[in-house]
């Protein structure tokens, strides 16, 4: 039997084992959480000054000695949509990679994927994709939803036929859309449950799923209400978030994530980037790294991240494209070195 049809009910309800009031809050605080940065590809996608290739290779190396796992470095896109990766292959050949940190990258079509595969540099990882709003698959990738399930089908096809892993199944603009406005919670559950059920159709066996806040509609009680129905679905699987900052909610999206047992999340530097295509001047990047691992330190949560080097390399971001990011710890600082003072005074 699939793994779609295996997967059991949690029947006891959302937050069952919580001691927390609210039936969409769990308790029990991950341990520890993997953070991806996104930086240097979310971040200088959509800089309007053409960012030195050097530049953004200095970037990568300094974020390469601070205990990060994950690096996603550059997207392999058309460069006459996004000028901002036209030297992808180039900045993958000037990086030096540290033993221990998987460098990926993002591509949209198979020609993307060809030329990752063509830098044999890069941790590939798989997954399969789909945005929950149409309007906006159509601005991004040009493609229905119907399409994108064919694509999803054939990228997948691809992934098995070159030996790279798929272990991940991602909801793109997962809280709402600028162009299409709010995202039923059933319509998220119907496109999970056909991931899961493509995924079988292939012996593909996912461990992990992905939700986009991509033009940052979530808030708190968003979060708890998906990633509350999808663990009462899908109780084994572990469970990510990609948040942006626009109306300020990144750190606030993020805790609540946490509060629901998300153990993985995808950051960017400084509070860089922003999606080129949601529409919105006020689009924000990722919820920032630093802040993020500041947060998780001072609640007892792992993050096997050095809090220090991280705000050396958010006033590095900050530096290389000359003007304010929005980050808060880079200038308020860890407690850690106002903690020993005071114990010194």
């Amino acid at each position: 039997m699939g793994q779609a049809l295996e997967r059991r009910e949690h029947t006891c309800g959302v937050g069952c084992c919580s001691t927390a009031s609210m039936g969409d809050t769990m308790a029990d605080l991950p341990k520890s959480v993997r953070i991806n940065e996104e930086g240097p590809r979310e971040g200088f996608q959509i800089e309007k000054g053409p960012i030195p290739t050097t530049r953004k290779i200095e970037l990568i190396e300094a974020l390469s000695e601070t205990g990060l796992k994950q690096i996603q470095v550059v997207s392999f896109v058309n460069p006459k949509r996004v000028p901002g990766m036209a030297d992808a292959e180039d900045v993958v050949r000037g990086f030096t990679p540290r033993p221990g940190v998987d460098y990926t990258a993002l591509w949209l079509n198979e020609k993307g994927l060809e030329r990752a595969r063509a830098t044999g540099k890069l941790t590939l990882q798989g997954k399969i994709s789909i945005y929950a709003s149409e309007k906006f698959s159509l601005k991004n990738n040009n493609r229905t939803t119907a399409q994108e399930f064919e694509y999803a089908r054939r990228v997948l096809e691809s992934y098995l036929e070159h030996r790279i892993p798929v272990e991940r199944g991602s909801v793109a603009a997962a809280f709402g859309c600028n162009y299409q406005g709010d995202i039923p919670l059933q319509g998220i559950l119907d496109i999970v449950r056909r991931i899961f059920e493509l995924a079988d159709e292939y012996g593909v066996k996912l461990k992990e799923l992905s939700f986009a806040d991509t033009m940052a509609w979530a808030t708190p009680l968003q979060i708890k209400r998906l990633l509350g129905a999808v663990r009462g679905k899908y109780p084994d699987i572990r469970l990510s978030l990609h948040l942006h900052d626009t109306r300020g909610m990144g750190i606030a999206n993020a805790y609540a994530g946490l509060e629901m047992g998300a153990e993985m999340f995808d950051a960017c530097v400084a509070g860089l980037g922003g999606c080129p295509f949601a529409a919105h001047k006020g689009a924000a990047g990722n919820v920032c790294t630093e802040d993020l691992v500041f947060m998780c330190q001072e609640m007892g949560i792992e993050t096997g991240i050095d809090l220090d080097k991280m705000i050396e390399c958010a006033q590095l971001a900050e530096d290389i494209v000359g003007h304010p990011l929005p980050g808060s710890v880079k200038l308020g600082g860890s407690l850690a070195s106002l903690r020993h003072a005071v114990a010194l005074a």
